[in-house]
């Protein structure tokens, strides 16, 4: 009986310290799931109704079962659009990236001013809110007197006078690319750079005493302590950037948006609020939701693997 009760007794103690870990992360999953259950809740069963301007009035939907999700599969703007967010998604996510990365390497390298400069400017651009950011390109690239027409024309990069950098849908969504990744450099440059600082400088120093190149250690050495950082850096952009709102719906403008320049956060503000069609418009984001979270789960494998292993 003593030996069971022994027994007994280690085994909840086992049980109660392999518990703390969880019990301490339950008041933040409760809150997380009380702020995101219920509206996903709302925002599927929305999806399965007929949700229009009669019924906003009446506050009482119509069940019609998957018809708004086979609407928009079936309807080829979709489909078009789908593929121009991811294309959208991949060159964001990929010169953010690249050239965030760049940045933090050339802060470990300049001098302490210089940093202090760099980092300065870099903050003031992260913190600029989107809409005066879509302001100060817009006058940047003006028909009548933009500035980046000037400075191209007199770089003698060709004739930018009176260049309508909003002429067509590439360009449009080019330019669109610019300010997105403008404004994301920042945070990934200061992130990457912060963990460059916990790379051990003995490991680089022993790659270079073993005659590997500047480009060989940063592979090598730099980039596998880098990789975590970086993968939670990529999943981040890809969330940010698939579902982009405010850059292309102030910069292009609502006179111009059409199915040939329409990205997913335009086409899901067109088709769910634009028209009234909010059940239509709940469908999309669903659709939208499980993209994102496909597109993702390369990097969250990744992320547990390497969990898993260190």
């Amino acid at each position: 009986m003593i030996r069971a009760r022994r027994r007994r007794s280690r085994t909840w103690r086992r049980f109660g310290s392999a518990s703390v870990p969880y019990l301490l992360l339950l008041p933040v999953v409760i809150v997380i799931g009380g702020l995101l259950g219920y509206p996903i809740y709302s925002l599927v069963r929305l999806s399965f109704q007929q949700y229009g301007l009669f019924e906003l009035v009446q506050h009482k939907g119509r069940y019609i079962g998957l018809h708004n999700f086979g609407s928009v599969l079936h309807d080829t703007v979709f489909w078009h659009t789908l593929f121009r967010t991811i294309v959208f998604t991949v060159a964001n996510v990929g010169l953010t990236m690249v050239g965030g990365t760049l940045i933090a390497l050339l802060l470990v390298r300049v001098s302490m001013w210089a940093r202090i400069m760099l980092t300065a400017g870099l903050v003031l651009v992260w913190s600029m809110p989107q809409v005066v950011a879509v302001q100060i390109w817009n006058w940047m690239t003006n028909y009548q007197n933009g500035v980046f027409s000037y400075v191209l024309t007199e770089l003698r990069f060709g004739d930018y006078f009176h260049h309508d950098w909003l002429g067509t849908p590439f360009s449009q969504l080019g330019l669109v690319t610019a300010l997105v990744v403008w404004g994301a450099l920042p945070f990934v440059a200061i992130t990457v750079f912060a963990a460059l600082s916990q790379v051990p400088k003995d490991l680089i120093e022993a790659a270079e005493i073993d005659g590997a190149r500047g480009v060989r250690v940063f592979f090598d050495v730099t980039v596998p302590i880098l990789k975590p950082v970086l993968l939670i850096l990529t999943s981040l952009s890809i969330l940010w950037d698939f579902g982009v709102f405010t850059q292309p719906f102030l910069l292009i403008g609502q006179a111009h948006l059409g199915p040939s320049n329409y990205l997913m956060g335009v086409y899901l503000y067109e088709e769910g609020y634009l028209k009234t069609d909010f059940g239509r418009g709940a469908a999309i984001s669903i659709l939208m939701l499980v993209i994102v979270g496909v597109m993702s789960l390369v990097y969250l494998r990744r992320m547990v693997r390497m969990g898993e292993t260190s």
